[in-house]
């Protein structure tokens, strides 16, 4: 199959996903979460990766990036899977896939939108049920966040702030937990899959303006309309069995 022509949206934040081969639980160990982790850090700082949150799970990872037009998130993300596949094959003298062919992206809207899939990241252990709270689950953006650390920082403080429309002396620890808190107290449990399985998420007039970058072949594609947020989407069976169209935007050469 032909790849579609690359497409660049500096400035656009993307939220990625990508599963380990065949959903198996290969990050299962907290050696191997932390090993993804400090290849999270050397990608930033070679390529200069703008991360806004992450968690590693046990079979998958989340990632939050802002884009910034010089094709780093792509060169990102085939360090940091390259690197944790060899290794952990290497260690575990196990040969073949480490991770599905490909991750998953999705273009989140700034301001409230992106706030909500902050949050829904931080969650993502409590919803499978391996923690009570986020504060719990080490390897997680939620722990950068609340005590950044001195050394080896991989957030992006002042971009998320940024990004969230906060100011900038704001106290963005303490907005970011009050977030947190309500949604433990509404549903933590919900799994909304269209900030992991859509290609856009936002407002309409977002999602439209995403949908017209992406080119051709996002055209056919309708944006769906709910009361909190619009989106453009891809089936759950296409998400699941082939990444090809979400990640035409940061696939690399």
């Amino acid at each position: 199959m032909p790849r579609a022509n690359r497409f660049y949206l500096p400035g656009q934040v993307w939220h990625i996903t990508h599963r380990c081969h065949r959903q198996q639980f290969l990050l299962k160990f907290l050696r191997d979460r932390r090993s993804w982790h400090r290849w999270l850090f050397e990608a930033r700082k070679r390529y200069g990766l703008c991360v806004l949150n992450y968690i590693a799970t046990s079979n998958h990872i989340h990632l939050l990036v802002r884009d910034q037009g010089k094709g780093e998130i792509a060169r990102s993300m085939q360090l940091v899977s390259g690197r944790m596949a060899q290794a952990y094959n290497q260690r575990k003298q196990r040969k073949g896939a480490f991770w599905e062919d490909r991750y998953h992206a999705t273009a989140i809207e700034s301001g409230e939108h992106l706030a909500r899939c902050l949050v829904y990241i931080d969650l993502n252990m409590v919803r499978a049920g391996a923690v009570t709270h986020p504060a719990d689950w080490l390897v997680s953006g939620y722990q950068e966040i609340q005590t950044p650390p001195r050394r080896y920082r991989i957030i992006d403080i002042p971009a998320l702030q940024e990004a969230l429309g906060l100011a900038a002396n704001s106290q963005i620890g303490a907005v970011h937990r009050e977030w947190v808190e309500q949604a433990l107290k509404e549903d933590p449990l919900h799994r909304d899959t269209r900030w992991s399985e859509s290609v856009a998420i936002g407002s309409h007039a977002f999602v439209e303006g995403v949908q017209a970058q992406l080119g051709t072949w996002a055209q056919a594609r309708h944006v769906e309309d709910a009361d909190d947020a619009a989106c453009l989407r891809e089936s759950s069976a296409a998400y699941m069995a082939d990444f090809r169209p979400e990640n035409v935007a940061l696939k690399p050469n």
